[in-house]
């Protein structure tokens, strides 16, 4: 059995957009209610309390001109951020600094094993549409692009594999790193003729000395786990044959699953045990182990404590 550290706390869950808003306040909490539930023991978790990333951090992803203009839209407390999805409230850059510090302190439990863990949970991140100079479709800083330049620099990891099965492509990480030939990145999303943010084709593979080091497999609206399971086998064989990883990160957005109010898949929560139980695997055949997965989007309170409870009991299962 393994253990697994899942990244709680008030701070993090004041990440959201209000009570109207798809990406609202409750999404941590249910989560981790639905957790409970169905995990009365919980020895093999070990809860870590996030702290906000410094600016620094923020800097090594993000130009510093768009975060000095987070830090005055989260000041004066109204506005967007992009065309309309990201809402600014008071503290919102202190809510955005905390879901990096978290997927941060992630990747520093998993590298370093200090709690005697190799795999790890931040149900708030993921916020795979920022790009360097602007915010998109909910996601102010892309946590999962500071993740990766720092588990290169940092800690020397060098192949990373980046695996997203939101029902979303992730446009602000495969785009950052479209040319980047040892950021390996296979993204499942519902075909952008019918969703934002309508990229992630199969042509997309890389650019450059990148080409062939990334995989998009789109889905049609109304597939099931049924179309999941043959497109993740795809993920599936790129991890094996190409990517042979030293750590992977996995975006497992919940808003795929049949019934979230902004997309059109069907698959059930099943579709995350089999995606985590097979990167589990994968992970300890490559990486020691080393795996962190990411909440992303997910707009159903039920979707995401089965989901999501699903994708922590894949990592502290059997491997």
């Amino acid at each position: 059995m393994c253990k697994c550290s899942v990244l709680l706390g008030e701070e993090l869950a004041k990440y959201g957009f209000g009570r109207s808003h798809p990406f609202n306040n409750n999404r941590m909490e249910a989560f981790w209610n639905r957790f409970k539930e169905r995990v009365p023991e919980r020895s093999l978790i070990e809860v870590v309390e996030p702290t906000a990333a410094n600016e620094e951090t923020l800097l090594s992803f993000h130009d510093k001109s768009y975060i000095s203009l987070v830090k005055q839209y989260s000041q004066i407390g109204s506005g967007y951020l992009d065309a309309g999805d990201t809402p600014v409230y008071k503290g919102l850059f202190e809510a955005a600094a905390t879901v990096v510090g978290a997927s941060v302190k992630a990747l520093e439990t998993v590298v370093e094993g200090s709690n005697g863990s190799r795999h790890a949970f931040n149900p708030i991140g993921g916020l795979h549409h920022a790009y360097r100079g602007n915010a998109s479709g909910f996601c102010v800083f892309n946590d999962i692009g500071i993740m990766i330049l720092r588990a290169r620099h940092r800690y020397g990891l060098k192949r990373i594999a980046y695996v997203d099965i939101d029902a979303h492509h992730g446009d602000g990480v495969f785009y950052e790193f479209e040319m980047d030939p040892l950021t390996f990145i296979a993204d499942v999303h519902e075909d952008g003729k019918y969703l934002f943010p309508g990229t992630g084709s199969r042509e997309e593979r890389g650019r450059g000395e990148a080409e062939g080091t990334k995989l998009n497999v789109p889905v049609a609206p109304g597939s099931t786990d049924k179309e999941f399971v043959a497109s993740f086998n795809e993920v599936e064989r790129f991890i094996d044959d190409i990517a042979k990883p030293d750590l992977i990160i996995l975006q497992c957005g919940a808003d795929c699953i049949e019934s979230d109010p902004l997309t059109h898949l069907r698959y059930s929560p099943e579709s995350h045990k089999y995606a985590s139980n097979s990167l589990h695997k994968l992970a300890h055949k490559y990486c020691d182990g080393r795996i962190i997965a990411l909440g992303g989007g997910g707009y159903n309170l039920d979707n995401i404590g089965e989901a999501w409870t699903n994708v922590v009991l894949s990592f502290i299962s059997e491997h």
